[in-house]
């Protein structure tokens, strides 16, 4: 603590030698291995967290880190990345200029895509030299920043980097949130402050009074509760105590009563004034409340900062502590309080100031009836929503509180409260407060706008035929403005897509996308064009539904995965390929639907260990942003990969995980697609019947090449189905591969697995081998690696050895190269039963070590080994940063390190290739 007079003394870190020693030791550890660790220093209100913090910040400058120090605060908690941002811009040498820092919160509305620009960021520096990022009352931090503090400290767990929070004692606050998210996956160490000895405060009252204590003082001093902040603002308001020598009563607000007996009044309404703003604030911004020229209050300032009340930074006016600001705050009678909120928020607006900097006093100010708080709450969301769409539905939320039922304005205020819920992933909230609008009987054409505004709240809980039919009441009672009629017809289309007349929902589609471009509404286009390639893939008509989803991520880049996956569908992996490396880097592309893309095509080509690395991070990612879309996918196909590898139990995990996913998403997809999983499992565990009836229930769900994700997988269905003796489901299935296979003519995959099909049935080796011949042109290894094992057995039970041992052969080791050992078990048994002997060793990779790493990793390892960013080792991979950070945590794991500088190591004392 340094008072305002300027003289300095140590009396902030009395007793804390034992604290202070921990994290000295933290800082040593830190420079030492190279690694990253957390320390949260958790505390009451002046206990001595901040001056504790200020030690271990002069410490680590010494040492020789980059340091980078904000401090949160109470009233602009709102603001999106406030808290982060002093430390980002911190110091000679930020992490960040000013205005890379501006561009990065003005043009990217991508969560993620942020936290990972931050992180490239201090990774660069900390390849430099050892990093510290300290933040102040972090209880008070925003949103924005909150999100951020929770991925990086993980992130950047192999770099020296050294993160340290203040907190409050708050088991549940968002400092314990942090520390919670870390542990696990790097050290971390929470430090808590006691009150401190009597020895201690005594030392304090010394320091302070600068000559030894009586016992009155003595006795005033346990009313401090071993607080070193309360036991020095009341040994200095008994230094103003007045002639007649009366002891300052017990308590911090009396304590600091006693200080301010001696200002003139105005000097207190100024500094009341600053109290309502914040512990921070403009001298011009309090002087506007006061309703006083700045020039005019110039003294009062004087004899603030004199008193020891107020710092100045040259910039802003600063209370030397928020217990003093509380103060004084809380002096303020509670409806003068409100009054001076709302007065805030309007100087501050008329100021220049940004709507969000105002809406902390509008939060605590405004009333009913309120219509210009409501309009700066409304721009304040719109402005946040891109990048915290949760505090944009909470400040939606409130707006609307705020404007009485029935008035225009309040339809108009839900509508875009309901757009910010939905955005949030609140659908239930959202589709609750559209009924609510709708029960006030709101005009037709309103009613509309309600109604096109929950489309996508109704599409993202998966009740599509409750988005069928409100959307076609809405057009049939008529009154909607144009764009919102063509917005409805497009929804309307886009819910068909999940019906079961698919050509009704293409025509309906394309009635949609002439509306659209007809009124020339964007939302309508991009629902017109969403819905109709969503038809159109669910018909199986890929080409079709290549077209459409180009067009869409023509629109609007977001769907650029939609069409990745889309030339996917067409065996065109190098497209796919070409477009992932030129995926949009300006976070205008959901990270998370890139990686499913990303996965879809390491999964394709094969890549067995990339497409989980990829779909591993994808769904940590989607837990992130807390926005669910391909969790259960995700884990079917986990499991389908634990099942080629020969990891039961792996697999067995992975169903569980995607049986919990789907009970929160039972929608049919996720149902047929878990069900077949259940199948899979059956039939690898020999439980034929079982498998036979999940593959009938995912026949219930709707066509089994309805679903896009199994496409790929109908044979083995039809296999299980011939197992089981179903002779009726496997010729079912097989029409269903050779119809999907005349509507892709172009697409070897189709063609060649509906010839496969048809041949599994009819127990036809011409077709088989057909089916190997068409199959030669898709760039599907693991279909290409299954019918030649079908003709090999096929060749096999003709008794045509060679042929089925080349054949088999060839299986075998497609089937090796993609890591699929279990399956080349299996082709290795049909040979060994054909006597050809072995082919290949085919043994799995131990768990420790090098060569327990995957290529992929081994590549990053050597990467950052020899000094790559994640950044810069993406950029090489063409692959996202968020995967080349699964594949660094996975590969340290493996060989037992914590560290870049101990991977550089690992990696020099390998034998030379």
């Amino acid at each position: 603590m340094e008072r305002s007079d300027g003289s300095l003394s140590r009396r902030g870190l009395r007793g804390r030698e034992a604290e202070l020693e921990q994290l000295r030791a933290v800082l040593t550890s830190v420079v030492r291995t190279g690694s990253g660790a957390l320390v949260l220093l958790r505390g009451e209100p002046g206990i001595g967290k901040t001056a504790l913090l200020g030690e271990v910040v002069t410490t680590a400058g010494a040492a020789g880190f980059s340091v980078g120090l904000g401090k949160a605060d109470e009233l602009h908690h709102i603001v999106p990345l406030s808290s982060l941002a002093a430390c980002l811009l911190y110091g000679d040498r930020p992490l960040l200029s000013s205005d890379a820092f501006a561009d990065l919160t003005r043009h990217h509305d991508q969560r993620i895509w942020l936290v990972e620009r931050v992180a490239e960021a201090i990774e660069a520096r900390a390849a430099e030299m050892p990093v510290l990022i300290a933040l102040d009352d972090a209880q008070w931090a925003d949103q924005l920043s909150r999100f951020a503090l929770k991925q990086l400290p993980t992130r950047l767990r192999t770099s020296p980097v050294l993160w340290v929070l203040t907190g409050r004692q708050d088991p549940a606050g968002p400092a314990q949130e942090i520390v919670a998210v870390a542990e696990g996956g790097l050290p971390s160490v929470t430090v808590p402050l006691g009150p401190l000895s009597g020895t201690a405060i005594g030392q304090l009252a010394d320091d302070t009074l600068g000559v030894a204590v009586d016992d009155r003082v003595r006795q005033l001093l346990d009313g401090a509760g071993g607080n070193p902040f309360l036991a020095v603002e009341m040994l200095t308001g008994l230094g103003t105590t007045g002639p007649s020598g009366e002891p300052v009563p017990e308590g911090l607000v009396v304590g600091v009563r006693g200080r301010l007996r001696s200002l003139e009044p105005s000097t207190l309404r100024f500094l009341q004034m600053g109290a309502v703003l914040g512990r921070r604030f403009g001298f011009l911004d309090a002087a506007a409340l006061y309703g006083r020229p700045s020039a005019g209050l110039l003294a009062e300032l004087e004899e603030a900062v004199r008193a020891g009340l107020l710092d100045d930074d040259g910039e802003q006016l600063v209370f030397r502590h928020d217990l003093l600001r509380q103060a004084v705050y809380v002096d303020i009678p509670p409806s003068a309080r409100k009054a001076l909120h709302r007065e805030a928020a309007g100087h501050l607006v008329a100021a220049g100031h940004r709507p969000i900097d105002a809406v902390s006093h509008i939060l605590r100010g405004a009333q009913a009836g309120d219509d210009e708080a409501v309009t700066l709450l409304r721009q304040a969301a719109d402005d946040v929503l891109s990048v915290t769409p949760g505090l944009a539905a909470d400040l939606m939320t409130r707006a609307l509180e705020l404007v009485p039922p029935g008035r225009p304005l309040w339809y108009d205020v839900g509508v875009q409260a309901i757009v910010c819920l939905t955005r949030a992933g609140r659908n239930r909230e959202a589709l609750e407060t559209g009924d609510r609008l709708l029960a006030a009987r709101p005009p037709l054409e309103t009613f509309g706008r309600i109604q096109a505004a929950l489309g996508g709240t109704l599409w993202n809980l998966d009740v599509a035929e409750e988005l069928r039919r409100r959307a076609e009441t809405a057009l049939a009672l008529g009154g909607a403005a144009p764009e919102v009629e063509a917005r409805l017809t497009a929804l309307r289309a886009l819910a068909l897509s999940r019906g079961e007349d698919l050509g009704a929902a293409l025509e309906a589609g394309e009635n949609a996308l002439r509306a659209a471009i007809a009124t020339g509404d964007r939302e309508a286009h991009v629902l017109a064009l969403f819905g109709l390639g969503e038809s159109a893939l669910n018909a199986g008509a890929n080409a079709v539904a290549l077209e459409r989803f180009t067009a869409l991520s023509a629109v609007e880049a977001a769907f650029l995965p939609e069409e990745i996956v889309a030339h996917q569908h067409m065996d065109d992996f190098e497209t796919g390929r070409l477009l992932l490396r030129a995926a949009d880097d300006g976070g205008s592309v959901p990270q998370t639907m890139l990686l499913w893309a990303q996965a879809s095509q390491h999964l394709g080509l094969g890549d067995l260990d990339d497409a989980e690395s990829d779909l591993v991070t994808m769904e940590r990612l989607e837990i992130d942003v807390h926005i669910c879309v391909q969790q259960v996918n995700a884990r079917v196909i986990r499991s389908w990969i634990a099942l080629l590898r020969g990891d039961r139990e792996a697999a067995r995990h992975q169903l569980t995980a995607a049986r919990e996913r789907r009970a929160t998403k039972p929608n049919p997809g996720n149902t047929a697609a878990v069900r077949f999983l259940e199948a899979l499992i059956a039939d690898d565990e020999g439980n034929t019947a079982l498998a036979l009836d999940r593959i009938r229930q995912v026949q219930q769900e709707g066509p089994f090449m309805r679903w896009r994700l199994l496409r790929t997988w109908v044979d083995s269905a039809i296999r299980m189905a011939l197992s089981g003796a179903d002779r009726a489901l496997a010729e079912d299935l097989a029409a269903q591969a050779e119809a999907h296979g005349a509507r892709n003519p172009a697409v070897p995959t189709a063609t060649g697995i509906a010839a496969q099909a048809a041949g599994l049935v009819r127990n036809d080796l011409t077709l088989l081998e057909r089916a190997v011949a068409l199959l030669e042109e898709s760039p599907r290894p693991l279909v290409r690696a299954a019918a030649q094992a079908d003709l090999g057995r096929a060749l096999l039970t003709a008794d045509r050895g060679a042929e089925a041992n080349a054949a088999l052969t060839r299986a075998h080791d497609l089937f090796v190269e993609s890591g699929a050992h279990a399956a080349a078990a299996r082709v290795q048994r049909d040979l060994d039963r054909a006597g050809a002997g072995s082919c290949r060793a085919t043994t799995p990779r131990p768990v420790q070590g090098w060569e327990a790493l995957t290529a992929s990793e081994k590549k990053i390892a050597r990467l950052v080994a020899a000094g790559h960013t994640n950044r810069s080792a993406a950029d090489l991979l063409v692959v996202s940063p968020h995967t080349v950070n699964t594949h660094l945590t996975s590969a340290f794991r493996k060989l037992s390190v914590n560290s870049r500088v101990q991977l550089a190591h690992v990696v020099m004392a390998l034998p030379e290739d």
